[in-house]
Parts: structure tokens; C-alpha cells; sequence
């Protein structure tokens, strides 16, 4: 077995590995960094980010990528916000539903875009970045919605619990059921795998390449949506910049989880695991006092070593298919 093969095997082990380390190492620090409040801080603010990542992966499986999700979300975000600041009594339920239905309908543009007129889909989803972010300010007239104009109702979506659990940290957990189940156990789940790993073999299986894509890109945007209603309710503000860059920080999960850029491959235990090291180092790198600027190093060049890993790993699989054949 190449050594290729061998990290891909032992990736993720890996990886938690990783983490654990990490986590001694700052607590050993900073004793406040293991503290149950601070770890509830800690994977709160990672929900999001975790949720995004679920509808990132399907888009890259699919040799896919999407820039456009941080305005999609400041979008979605705005709408709901708009509209609860108007009509307070909405039900938080409402909120969440239309920002979803904002979402899904950005999505459906960006899948038709890519699938049927063919457009790359780095350009689609940067000019579509632009559209949104665009009316994104022309919804809201250039103007914030901020705290005192939400009712609270809107605003306890990311204070709520249920069953004990943050209601943002639950949301999440039941979206990765949800997607578990459905890349592992359905059909179309699999054809979004056969059409990253070979997208001419999968057509001549039958499979409907457009429709996958179309599909991938539209539950990208149904997150994305659900991501900006969570985002104003949990910080209590909508801007016209909300999350500005932040589709990076997304691709960056799903690197560090495993999930190849060249498509094909990718786990929802890897993006967990990727998440949570994300989260880990944006909560834990202030806490030792390290330099901002040096912050951004760092993170970049775990970033790195993780995209490093996925070429050894993708190459070591392929020699083993080659050697497989050969025999």
C-alpha cells in the first residue's frame, strides 16, 4: 500500500489526533480554554460554519465551487430581518422558512447558470457573489438592521435551546443526520459521487449530470439562506456586508476535512472534524495571545498541509486503482 493510501485510510484519525493535541496544548496556555462555557462559545459559533460546509462539500464533490454563498447569505439574512422589523409578530418559524426560500430560489440561478448554460462555475458563482451582495443593499436602502429593531422573538432563535442543546448546535446536528443519511443511503446521493469522480461515465450510466448540478447548487443555497437567518438572529445585526469573504472560511473546512478540490471524494465525519479544527483555531489563537497577523498565518498554513495531504492522498489512490487494474 503506497503511503498515499495509507494517509487516506488514517486521515480523519488523524486529524482528531490533531485536534486533541491542539486542545491540550492551548489549555496547557490558557486553563479557561477547556472550560464548559467556553467550549459551548466555541462550537455555537462554529454551527454556522459547520451547516455551510454540509452544502460546500456537495458543490465540490461535484468539481464544483461556490463564492457566491456569503452573499447569500447577507441576502437572506437582510429579507428576514427586514421583514420581522416590520411586521414583529412573525413567527421565528416564518423567518427562518423565507430566509430558506430565499436561498433555495439564489441556488436554482447558480444551478441553472452552471448546468444549462454551461458557464465555469467559479465565474457563475462570482458574478452572482456581486448580483447578491448587490441587492443585498438595494433591498435594505444601504441601511443597517440593527438589535433594537428585531423583536425578541427573532433574536432568541440563537439564544434557544432544545432538549438542552443551543438551538443553532441543534439545527446543525439534525442537518448532518439529514445529509448522512442522504449521500450514504440514497440513490441520488451516490450519483453526486459517480458525477465528481467521472462525470462522462456517470452520463453514460444514465445519470443526469445537469439535474445533479442543478440540485447540489440549489441545497447550497437553501443553506446558505437558513445560515443568514441564523447569523442576524445570533449576532443581532444585518448589513449589506454581512459575511463578506466568509465562503473562504467555508472552502477551508472542507480542505481541512478531506474533501478533494478535484471532486469525487469527501465525508461528513471529515468536515466535522474540519469545522471543529476551524472553530478551534479562531476561539483558541486569541486566547494565547497570539499576534492577529500571525493568526492568519497559521490558519493558512494548516490550510496548506491539508490541501498538500488530499494531492498525496488522491495520488496514492489512484496508483492503487492503476496497480488494481494492472493485476
Amino acid at each position: 500500500m503506497s503511503i498515499g493510501a495509507s494517509i487516506a485510510k488514517f486521515r480523519e484519525l488523524g486529524l482528531l489526533v490533531f485536534i486533541v493535541l491542539l486542545s491540550i496544548g492551548v489549555q496547557l496556555r490558557n486553563p479557561s480554554f477547556l472550560t464548559w462555557e467556553n467550549l459551548n462559545d466555541m462550537v455555537t459559533n462554529t454551527a454556522i460554519l459547520a451547516i455551510l460546509a454540509v452544502g460546500m462539500m456537495l458543490v465540490i464533490v461535484t468539481r464544483g465551487i461556490d463564492l457566491s454563498i456569503g452573499a447569500t447569505l447577507a441576502l437572506s439574512g437582510m429579507i428576514a430581518a427586514l421583514t420581522v422589523s416590520a411586521y414583529p409578530d412573525t413567527n421565528p418559524v416564518v423567518a427562518i422558512l423565507l430566509g430558506i426560500a430565499v436561498g433555495v430560489v439564489s441556488g436554482v440561478v447558480i444551478g441553472f447558470l452552471v448546468s444549462k448554460a454551461g458557464i465555469l462555475p467559479i465565474i457563475a458563482t462570482l458574478g452572482m457573489m456581486n448580483v447578491f451582495r448587490g441587492a443585498t443593499f438595494i433591498v435594505s436602502g444601504g441601511k443597517w438592521v440593527s438589535a433594537h429593531q428585531m423583536p425578541d422573538s427573532f433574536k432568541a432563535i440563537a439564544t434557544s435551546s432544545v432538549l438542552g442543546i443551543n438551538t443553532l448546535i441543534f439545527i446543525a446536528i439534525l442537518i448532518y443526520i439529514a445529509f448522512y443519511y442522504f449521500i450514504t443511503y440514497t440513490r441520488t446521493g451516490r450519483q453526486i459521487y459517480a458525477v465528481g469522480s467521472n462525470p462522462d461515465s456517470a452520463k453514460i450510466s444514465g445519470i443526469n449530470n445537469d439535474k445533479i448540478l442543478w440540485l447540489v447548487y440549489t441545497i447550497m443555497g437553501g443553506l446558505s439562506g437558513l445560515a443568514g437567518v441564523l447569523w442576524v438572529s445570533k449576532f443581532a445585526s444585518a448589513q449589506g456586508d454581512t459575511a463578506s469573504g466568509y465562503e473562504l472560511s467555508v472552502i477551508a473546512a472542507c480542505v481541512l476535512g478531506g474533501v478533494s478540490i478535484a471532486g469525487g471524494s469527501g465525508k461528513i465525519s471529515g468536515i466535522i472534524l474540519g469545522s471543529i479544527l476551524l472553530g478551534i483555531l479562531n476561539n483558541a489563537l486569541p486566547l494565547i495571545d497570539v499576534s492577529p497577523f500571525w493568526q492568519m498565518g497559521i490558519q493558512g498554513s494548516i490550510i496548506l498541509i491539508a490541501v498538500i495531504i488530499n494531492a498525496l492522498v488522491k495520488r496514492g489512490v489512484d496508483r492503487n486503482n492503476l496497480m488494481r487494474r494492472r493485476i
